[in-house]
């Protein structure tokens, strides 16, 4: 409900918000776990009123490989959270987020975060990539500390908005948000990531970040 009502306030201000009156339409930032839109003009603006920015963090992925912040300095990203076991919606998930993939350039960031890190090893997340004939090597599964992940997830991402904001490590997390962050681990947009229309839209809005 909140995402809804949120997303669809979002595309109402959008359509109505250009930057530098260029006619390009500037995409909201995300300051809280409600998703209220908030648009700013300027840097100094941004620095004010925009606080909120993803922490840092180290994971491995699929290959071993340390993946942190350093990894995102600078590039755009999109986060979801997915485990490999999952039979409802991570398997659809996993498709739109490579329709993601296979539409966007090497320097776009992918990451999926498990939230079953004590199953989703290394070695389990490589199997699922080949399984799902993904070779994107700016695709991450990450894998770790189940309470770094999900600290991350709903204290960073607030990948369950405000309903899970305030939940600890013990409650399970299951969402079906993707993120969009943008080069400065800023959130920009939040999609429906069982929707394959939603990707559209999070495709054209990594081209207006591109832009920016």
């Amino acid at each position: 409900m909140y995402q809804t009502a949120f997303l669809l306030l979002s595309s109402m201000l959008l359509l109505s918000c250009t930057e530098n009156g260029t006619g390009t339409t500037a995409l909201p930032y995300y300051n809280d776990p409600d998703f209220t839109p908030l648009f700013v003009k300027n840097e100094a603006e941004i620095k004010e009123k925009i606080p909120h920015s993803i922490s840092d963090f180290s994971f491995l992925n699929q290959d071993s490989i340390l993946i942190s912040q350093k990894n995102i300095e600078g590039k755009i990203h999109v986060a979801n959270f997915i485990f490999t076991s999952c039979i409802s919606i991570c398997p659809v998930m996993t498709k739109n987020m490579k329709i993601v993939s296979d539409s966007t350039t090497n320097d776009i960031v992918l990451l999926s975060f498990s939230v079953t890190p004590w199953i989703d090893t290394p070695a389990v997340l490589k199997k699922f990539t080949e399984k799902h004939q993904i070779k994107n090597k700016q695709w991450h599964f990450l894998t770790g500390s189940k309470s770094a992940i999900y600290q991350l997830a709903r204290k960073s991402y607030f990948a369950e908005e405000d309903i899970g904001f305030s939940k600890d490590s013990t409650e399970f997390l299951h969402t079906e948000h993707f993120i969009l962050v943008d080069k400065n681990k800023r959130i920009r947009g939040i999609y429906n990531g069982t929707l394959s229309l939603e990707m559209q839209k999070l495709l054209e809005d990594i081209k207006t970040l591109k832009g920016e």
